[in-house]
């Protein structure tokens, strides 16, 4: 009789296969899943990286966007503290040149005992800008040339000082005699005119430098304007683009401005612009230290004052506008080479007129003027003048 437990395993085999079997789900459990989880990590690692490249960029962006902020506000502050310095720099300076000149003031009434020069002082009438138009006796058609063209008349000029503050004035002393000819022609043109700074100087073609001392100490001591301009009376000047022009340097202190030049120091006697002491800038073929050309320049408040104060020290060479440029040597002076206040006439001017670039002055260089003013003055300003409105409608 057979065993009825042929049939099944026995007990002990039972963990054998057990063991086999799950060795064999783990090999059928790797081969088959593993790829489908390494795709899915793939899939979720490129994700990520995505997702970490875009925050990436959105950071380096803002980043950026902080940094361009940051460069521009430190660019402006920067440009604020600059306006500042500058703007103490020119309130000390002014500051400085008022007190010389109370000074100075004391100092005369205290000589003079005339109390009349310290209420002058007091009463000086703000404006923006005083020009002085260098004349002379013998240069009557050159001025009415002057009044027919650029320089306004009668109620105009009133109008032009009140409204602008802008202050002109042909410049001129008196003869060597007393009450001559000369001196009542003058009182007579001035009674028609009322347009005239008389200066206590004796008129003289070698005593420009002189004469040039004296119009801004007289000028100072009239008007506290911002800038003091000397002129010559065979030079066209277009008033609103000056104007507009020294309003932009109006925040600076010590400016010297005008059209800036170099020439020979002529140790030739018998030429023109001699000069007779040559020696004292070296050697022979030497030329002079920067100036401005001597047709036109403008100098601001506290230059002209200095000039003022300084006058009776103030060396004068054989050239006014050498003379001029060495009282600045050794100063803190800011020189600006402006050149539209050196333009030839027409066709230079007027060239520079159609395009927009309006000149400040005109005059021919071979003649340090305007080549026979007195007839080529209205044609010079009908081609390159700047039109009634300029002068009204600058902003200063």
């Amino acid at each position: 009789m057979k065993s009825k437990s042929g049939g099944k395993v026995s007990a002990k085999w039972i963990p054998v296969f057990s063991i086999c079997f799950f060795f064999f789900g783990m090999v059928f459990t790797n081969k088959f899943w593993a790829p489908l989880e390494s795709n899915s990590q793939l899939i979720t690692k490129q994700r990520l990286d995505q997702e970490l490249q875009i925050v990436s960029e959105d950071c380096n962006n803002k980043k950026k966007k902080e940094g361009d902020m940051d460069n521009k506000d430190v660019m402006k502050e920067v440009y604020k503290t600059h306006e500042a310095i500058q703007s103490l720099d020119k309130s000390i300076s002014m500051l400085q040149m008022e007190l010389s000149v109370s000074r100075s003031v004391q100092e005369k009434v205290k000589t003079d005992g005339s109390p009349a020069i310290s209420d002058q002082s007091s009463q000086r009438k703000k404006v923006f800008m005083v020009i002085g138009i260098n004349t002379a006796f013998s240069s009557r058609k050159r001025r009415d040339s002057v009044r027919e063209t650029w320089m306004p008349q009668g109620d105009q000029l009133r109008k032009l000082e009140h409204e602008k503050g802008i202050v002109v004035r042909f410049m001129i002393g008196h003869s060597a005699t007393s009450n001559s000819i000369l001196d009542r022609a003058l009182d007579s043109e001035e009674a028609q005119h009322n347009d005239f700074l008389r200066l206590e100087h004796v008129e003289g073609y070698h005593e420009l430098s002189a004469k040039t001392k004296i119009f801004f100490a007289t000028a100072v001591a009239k008007w506290d304007a911002d800038f003091y301009v000397k002129v010559d009376d065979d030079v066209h000047v277009n008033l609103g683009t000056l104007a507009a022009t020294l309003a932009r340097h109006r925040p600076k202190p010590r400016v010297y401005i005008g059209c800036m030049k170099s020439g020979p120091v002529l140790s030739q006697k018998n030429v023109k612009y001699h000069e007779p002491e040559y020696w004292k800038f070296g050697e022979d073929g030497n030329k002079y230290f920067r100036h401005a050309t001597g047709q036109i320049y403008a100098l601001s408040k506290d230059l002209a004052t200095y000039v003022s104060i300084n006058q009776h020290i103030l060396h004068k060479y054989a050239n006014e506008d050498v003379s001029l440029g060495a009282w600045f040597i050794g100063l803190e002076v800011e020189h600006i080479d402006e050149r539209n206040m050196c333009c030839g006439t027409p066709p230079d001017c007027e060239w520079k007129s159609q395009a927009g670039n309006v000149c400040i002055a005109s005059f021919d260089w071979s003649c340090s003027g305007i080549c026979k003013s007195v007839e080529k003055m209205k044609f010079v300003h009908e081609q390159c003048g700047e039109g009634e409105e300029a002068l009204w409608n600058a902003l200063l």
